[in-house]
């Protein structure tokens, strides 16, 4: 039986950068959070491989649109490298909630666009890493340990309490890679 990846999928809005109930719409809205670049640099430079999937409606929205994303994930990697780490791979869903796609979190599609990317065999054993239940179900759906973060919307996540067997939780994305890597290992 193969080993499981040693693979981190990660929410972005709220867990990595800043996030928005009026959307992050531009590269000047995007502001990541400095701990969660520092984070991600760190599982990368212990053996994990990162990945995004996040739901981006704004687009279906026509509140931006693919280049200012694409601008946006362009910075994230940019900082990303320079702190020392990499991001193997961004899913991302430009549809809206009513659009009856199957890769709009809680739904598992952007997971298994990431399994597909990175040519895994399996996604057991990796983790997903966010800030809404949503997240968490398309983790867990995908076969995923889940992790709630209390940045972004994790508190709110965390006070209603539903869905939340099974899920760790943590402060941010730093005290998440701490845990799973601690620094003796």
């Amino acid at each position: 039986m193969p080993l499981p990846p040693k693979l981190v999928i990660l929410d972005r809005d709220g867990v990595i950068n800043q996030d928005s109930d009026a959307y992050i719409k531009s590269l000047e809205e995007w502001i990541a959070y400095p701990q969660a670049i520092e984070a991600i640099a760190y599982l990368t430079q212990h053996g994990w491989t990162v990945a995004i999937a996040t739901n981006q409606s704004g687009i279906a929205r026509g509140y931006f649109d693919t280049a200012t994303l694409d601008a946006m994930h362009e910075e994230l990697r940019h900082q990303v490298s320079r702190a020392g780490g990499e991001i193997a791979h961004i899913a991302y869903c430009p549809h809206g909630p009513d659009d009856r796609c199957d890769c709009r979190k809680p739904l598992p599609g952007l997971l298994q666009q990431v399994h597909q990317a990175l040519g895994l065999s399996t996604l057991e054993g990796s983790w997903m890493v966010g800030d809404s239940l949503r997240d968490l179900q398309a983790g867990q759906a995908a076969g995923c340990h889940a992790a709630l973060v209390r940045t972004g919307k994790g508190v709110r996540t965390e006070q209603k309490g539903q869905g939340l067997e099974n899920v760790r939780i943590f402060d941010d994305l730093a005290s998440f890679s701490r845990w799973l890597i601690p620094d003796d290992a």
